[in-house]
């Protein structure tokens, strides 16, 4: 089926015979007759051609002629293209060049829903949840045939809310077709070099996932080698009791394999379901009830398709285009015709395929060079279908990037790609089964090389590389010669990770593949390109980004009269372009972001006027270089230009900065950067600003260092402008008037350091008297406003905004202050507000729609206290009346001085964060009384009080006393140690409870001695420098009170750190499902004893610097109590000085894996623990000077002895520990011996640090008699 891409290629040699550039040629040379019997010749070739592709499958001689004229064509195009080429080459010496005018792009944004698998989710998610397990890790395999959605099912669970909450750690891999442990690794572990070990990739994977509840999705997986399956599972066993691996895969064989609990298996859609689906994709608005015929055709149709929803969309796709009842009959026959039972799903998919425009086909069978999974780069791929000649255009002013992007957004729409999101922003992929059919369309014609190599051959003509290049895959490159006319090269592995490609090699690539149109070559560590590049005439596409030691292109580079689109991203060793850069003249694209050494543009840089992408342009003065004025003539310039450097034009007259911005209508974001070093007021700053002004159409507006005093006033003519970022423009005073500006949604501004008032206007001029609804025009569509470091700004406006203000003092009754708080302007849609280290700032506009965030740093909180004292009419309703942030979801406050209280929170109906931080002046949360803000019948898990907290963070209030005022103090007062115990339980029931509190982190607040309880903690409590009283005051609720049956039994993770007042953890703190557990500097904590048979879900412990500590202490036994601890990994004891010895229990916990000792002076004896993976022991000299006991530790693979000045040896028992890997010694000086030859030679790490003795001795014997040992010495 490769003919599809035969037929692109057609297509582009008749429109370029047809072009107007090649009849002046034609005429200009004589040839004007052989050009258009050319052009005949490939018309017949095209009408042909269809006909012969569908005959070839049961004609040799027809398939045998197809193959020929393949080859022939892509001869004809590459003459061609020399032809054109050499015209350009004489029209450039004429100076006769054509230039072109261009149109805008547009955006395509396209949602998908998941459509009856709803039941199927929650029967996953029940999988993912059921504690009843053996293992630590379960593996879930679900099982189906392609196009089903088992991906789309797994990722419906993977984002789920409660599985977000339930795991600690999550992780996707997409397997497909190789399954090699290296790469799979790699992949889990993300952003990994690819010249890593295996073994230090292994324990990279292992630090990932120790200890933590995990779920990893391992998706397509083929794989039916159980010893293959079993390397990887064994490596994936660390994770704690809970952890889960989904797997998808079609192969019934690979679930038997890998699953420990029952495959499962997912069916097809019920019938109505798989309707629901097919109405959405096949039928306009309106069709289904007017075409009564169509629903019945569609409805058997929908048989066909057995429930499978790829299938039904792919179909479903191809019938919205079609609308008479004739036309959806002949799509069911011909399915009835071609579906063979048992392979219903691919001729669906390729009927799908044939109904696509002639110039979809091509286009998409290309993309079979991507390899499974891969996510496309939208624009990439445009590029790559543009230098293939796949996209065309009969109309001069029509620009290929746009159809290229019509032709993407069509092939998205039938399903052919489908959107992901990553921290890239919006990519795309195709599903596996697309992926399959993309590339037995492409046949030969497309090829992703295997690692070895084996498939290449000379009638591949579009080849990717989707491995990592080293070394041992030189010879795989090596036999790509074959390929003699290969047009495109692709690396496919990774985005900033290609490997590294020897200069040799790259050369004989360029040499052999002379019919290059697109060479990618980014990431290969390539320190400088070979002139042979400029035997490339025909490439159009050169990628050499992520190559950092580049620092120079070679001239011949230039020769390169068809190039389109040069990729430079990242080359930050790169200096210069070359001299004669001008010379490309058919350059549209030049990346060059990230070349941090690039110090100028090249002259002629303007006679390129093909060029749309010129993301940074670098301004000098020097003679030789490219001024700014190269920018005048670039009109068709779209997307991000930086003008970087404005400073060097301070002493250039004016001619040379007219850069005719206003003309660039296509551009959508500007950044103007200055770098000042130093502080002056400049007036040319303010003049250089006031020539770029951009075209209306601008979106995205940056300033940097700009020096002048005020600001250009076309800033508030760009009434497109959605975004403007102003910072370090610190002699700045005024801004110009933004309010009106009808497009903008966020405002920043940064280190403003004069900036008095955000506008210099009165506010009578920018907010008329009506304007204090939410009909207003003020800053009508603002959602994000950001302003930080301005410490010389008091208000928004000048001496009106003052005057009105100064009005709202503190002396001022209530009502008054309602109505003056009213008369200010508030921002209709502002959702986000962040203000920090603006001290003096007492007034601005209100906002009392905020719900995202708010954050105040080192501001007055007159602001706030102003918007949350204010009501205002909801939009809807002339009479319903709204408070304010009731949807604000994060408040976050922090370094405000003179601060005693905060305005009342606990109403806010929607804030799940609220963080206080370095509030050196609070004493109390709350001014109210308590009875105020809390009705008594909140003392359950009523929801009026803070009814959707789920965060509360509290730092650095040395001054804070409690929650509420007098009342607050009192009746806490009332619940001392004389106390009973009855009326302590009823006084702390008589506390308000956090309803849903899940994380708690006070710090530093040493006179905080009351607070709400917050028994439903579930994530995280964290108390350091606190009274250890509101704990004992929330684990005494009663359970009446909650949801769950004790205080804080769902809680995951617990730090206790300078609790000056705690003594034990008492043994009815039912603490089930705590995870980690650390208490340090507490100096009178005596034993955790009680607790201990109640921590039966520990995974880590730490205990520190708690000098009364004592593990044995309460226990009637030799420490038999700890064997609860039965999910302990983790241990950790430091600084504990009565610690002689180590429970005995911990004998009996089978999944002890780490155990750290370190300044515990009085330990004598280790316990045999034959569990343990890593032992550290630190200082703990004088009494333990033999390590006799840690023979028996037989699964011990890393052991770190430091700090033991008497250790003289090893003792010969060291031997035992025969599954020991790394043995790290430091600072053991009078240590003169290692253990024998016999146990060195096992070693497959050995660090030695501050051991004289040790390195004068041994250090040219292991190195000569170990060459395989991996060892390290410091300091010695």
């Amino acid at each position: 089926m490769a003919e599809v891409i035969l037929f692109g290629l057609v297509r582009k040699m008749i429109e370029n015979l047809g072009s107007q550039t090649f009849q002046e040629i034609g005429s200009l040379w004589g040839v004007e007759a052989e050009l258009e019997k050319l052009k005949d010749t490939v018309s017949t070739i095209q009408a042909v051609l269809q006909d012969a592709a569908e005959q070839q499958s049961h004609n040799h001689q027809v398939k045998h002629w197809l193959e020929k004229l393949n080859d022939a064509v892509y001869d004809a195009d590459d003459l061609l293209s020399e032809f054109s080429t050499e015209a350009t080459r004489r029209s450039m010496v004429s100076k006769n060049k054509v230039a072109k005018e261009r149109d805008p792009t547009h955006s395509f944004v396209r949602e998908e829903k998941v459509i009856g698998r709803e039941d199927d989710r929650k029967a996953i998610i029940g999988l993912l949840f059921d504690s009843n397990v053996e293992e630590n890790v379960s593996v879930i395999p679900i099982v189906g045939i392609g196009g089903l959605g088992k991906t789309t099912l797994a990722q419906y669970v993977y984002n789920d809310e409660k599985v977000q909450n339930y795991f600690e750690l999550k992780m996707w891999v997409c397997i497909s077709d190789v399954f090699e442990l290296k790469i799979i690794i790699e992949k889990i572990i993300g952003n990994a070099p690819g010249n890593l070990e295996m073994d230090e990739l292994q324990r990279q994977l292992r630090q990932k996932i120790d200890q933590k509840k995990y779920l990893l999705v391992l998706d397509d997986v083929w794989n039916e080698d159980r010893r293959k399956w079993f390397d990887l599972r064994d490596i994936l066993m660390g994770g704690s009791k809970g952890s889960k691996i989904i797997i998808t895969t079609r192969s019934k064989l690979v679930a038997k394999i890998t699953h420990t609990v029952s495959p499962y298996n997912l069916e097809g859609l019920s019938e109505e379901r798989s309707w629901t689906l097919f109405e959405q994709v096949a039928f306009s608005e309106g069709q289904v009830t007017n075409n009564p015929a169509l629903v019945k055709i569609g409805r058997e149709i929908v048989k066909i398709c057995q429930g499978v929803p790829l299938a039904i969309m792919s179909i479903g796709h191809v019938l919205y285009c079609k609308e008479t009842e004739s036309e959806w009959l002949l799509v069911k026959n011909n399915l009835l015709a071609n579906v063979i039972e048992g392979n219903e799903i691919f001729p669906i998919l390729k009927l799908s395929y044939d109904n696509l425009p002639s110039h979809l086909k091509s286009c998409f069978a290309y993309c079979s060079l991507f390899p499974k999974d891969y996510e496309m780069n939208k624009e990439t791929v445009i590029q790559l279908w543009i230098a293939q000649g796949f996209v065309q255009s009969s109309n001069k002013n029509q620009q290929l990037e746009d159809i290229g992007d019509e032709y993407f957004k069509d092939l998205l729409w039938r399903s052919f790609f489908e959107e992901v999101e990553n921290y890239k922003g919006l990519r795309y992929k195709m599903h596996d089964l697309i992926h399959d059919l993309a590339q037995a369309i492409a046949g030969e014609e497309c090829k992703l090389v295997s690692f070895d190599g084996k498939d290449i051959n000379e009638k591949n003509r579009h080849v990717s590389c989707p491995f990592y290049i080293y070394s041992s895959s030189m010879e795989t490159l090596s036999l790509l010669v074959k390929a003699i006319k290969v047009r495109t090269f692709l690396l496919t592995h990774n985005d900033r990770f290609s490997g590294a490609l020897e200069e040799s090699m790259l050369n004989t690539i360029i040499l052999s593949f002379k019919s290059l149109r697109a060479l990618d070559l980014h990431a290969l560590k390539i320190t400088s390109i070979p002139n042979s590049i400029g035997k490339l005439i025909h490439l159009k596409y050169l990628d050499v980004s992520f190559n950092k030691d580049i620092k120079t292109l070679p001239d011949s580079i230039t020769t390169l009269l068809n190039l389109q689109v040069l990729k430079l991203y990242d080359c930050k060793g790169l200096k210069e372009l070359p001299k004669n850069f001008r010379n490309l003249v058919n350059l549209k694209h030049l990346y060059n972001h990230g070349c941090d050494n690039l110090s100028h543009m090249p002259c002629g840089l303007g006679q390129m006027t093909s060029l749309q992408t010129l993301p940074i342009f670098i301004v000098s003065t020097s003679s030789g270089t490219g001024g700014l004025g190269e920018l005048k003539d670039l009109k068709n310039l779209r997307g991000t230009l930086e003008i970087s450097h404005l400073e060097r034009l301070e002493e250039t007259n004016s001619e040379s900065i007219v850069v005719n911005l206003r003309e660039k209508q296509h551009l959508e974001k500007l950044i103007l950067k200055w770098d000042h070093q130093d502080q002056v007021d400049n007036n040319e700053d303010v003049k250089l600003l006031e020539d770029p002004q951009p075209h209306e159409n601008l979106k995205y507006l940056e300033v940097y260092q700009y020096k002048g005093v005020k600001f250009s006033s076309w800033i508030s003519s760009l009434i497109n402008l959605v975004d403007l970022r102003i910072e370090s423009c610190k002699r700045c005073r005024y801004l110009p008037p933004l309010s009106h500006l009808p497009s903008l949604k966020y405002l920043r501004l940064d280190t403003m350091n004069d900036l008095e008032y955000i506008s210099d206007n009165d506010m009578s001029k920018e907010v008329p008297a009506s304007s204090t609804t939410l009909s207003t025009p003020f800053f009508p569509s603002l959602k994000s406003l950001t302003i930080e470091a301005c410490p010389n700004l008091k208000g928004w406006w000048g001496r009106t905004g003052r005057d009105l203000v100064a009005t709202t003092s503190a002396s001022t009754p209530d009502h008054q202050q309602d109505q003056s708080h009213n008369s200010l302007p508030l921002f209709p849609l502002l959702s986000s507000l962040q203000i920090s280290n603006c001290p003096k700032m007492t007034s601005m506009p209100l906002f009392p729609n905020l719900e995202e965030e708010l954050y105040l740093e080192n501001v007055s909180l007159k602001p706030l206290q102003e918007t949350m004292s204010m009501t205002f009419l909801v939009p809807s309703s002339s009479s319903s009346l709204s408070s304010s942030l009731i949807n604000l979801v994060d408040l976050s406050i922090k370094s405000c001085k003179r601060c005693r209280y905060l305005p009342p929170l606990s109403h806010l109906p929607s804030l799940k964060s609220l963080s206080l931080d370095t509030m050196n002046d609070l004493e109390y949360i709350s001014d109210n009384d308590m009875s105020k803000e809390v009705p008594a019948s909140s003392t359950t898990l009523s929801t009026t009080f803070f009814p959707s907290l789920k965060s509360l963070t509290i730092e650095e209030c040395p001054n804070l006393k409690g929650w509420w005022g007098r009342t607050g103090r009192d009746l806490v007062a009332t619940t001392s140690a004389s106390t009973p115990d009855h009326q302590q339980d009823q006084s702390h029931n008589s506390l308000p409870l956090f309803p849903l509190l899940s994380s708690l982190r006070i710090r530093n607040c040493p006179e905080m001695t009351s607070m709400p309880l917050f028994p439903n903690l579930e994530e995280s409590l964290y108390l350091s420098k606190v009274s250890f009283k509101p704990l004992q005051e929330t684990m005494s609720v009663s359970s009446s009170s909650l949801s769950s049956s004790s205080p804080l039994s769902k809680l995951n993770h617990m730090i206790l750190d300078s609790i000056e007042d705690i003594e034990s953890l008492p043994a009815e703190w039912a603490l089930h499902s705590l995870k980690e557990l650390g208490i340090g500097n507490c100096p009178r904590l005596t034993s955790m004893s009680g607790a201990v048979r109640n921590l039966t879900s520990l995974c880590w412990l730490s205990i520190g610097n708690c000098e009364e500590f004592d593990p044995f202490r309460d226990m009637h036994d030799d420490g038999m109590e700890w064997r609860w601890l039965n999910c302990l990994r983790h241990l950790r004891f430091y600084r504990i000085p009565k610690l002689k010895s180590l429970p005995v229990g911990l004998q009996c916990i089978s999944t002890l894996k780490q155990l750290r000792i370190d300044n515990c002076p009085n330990l004598m004896t280790l316990p045999e623990l034959t569990s343990l993976e890593y032992l550290g022991i630190e200082r703990c000299e004088p009494n333990l000077t033999s390590l006799l006991q840690i023979s028996c530790l037989t699964s011990l693979r890393s052991l770190n002895i430091e700090d033991f000045p008497n250790l003289i040896t090893f003792p010969e028992s060291i031997r035992n520990l025969i599954s020991l890997e790394k043995l790290t010694i430091d600072n053991c000086p009078n240590l003169t011996t290692l253990p024998d030859d016999g146990f060195l030679k096992s070693l497959q790490k050995l660090e030695i640090w501050e051991c004289p003795q040790l390195a004068e001795k041994y250090k040219n014997k292991i190195e000569k008699d170990f060459p395989n040992l991996e060892i390290k010495w410091n300091r010695c």
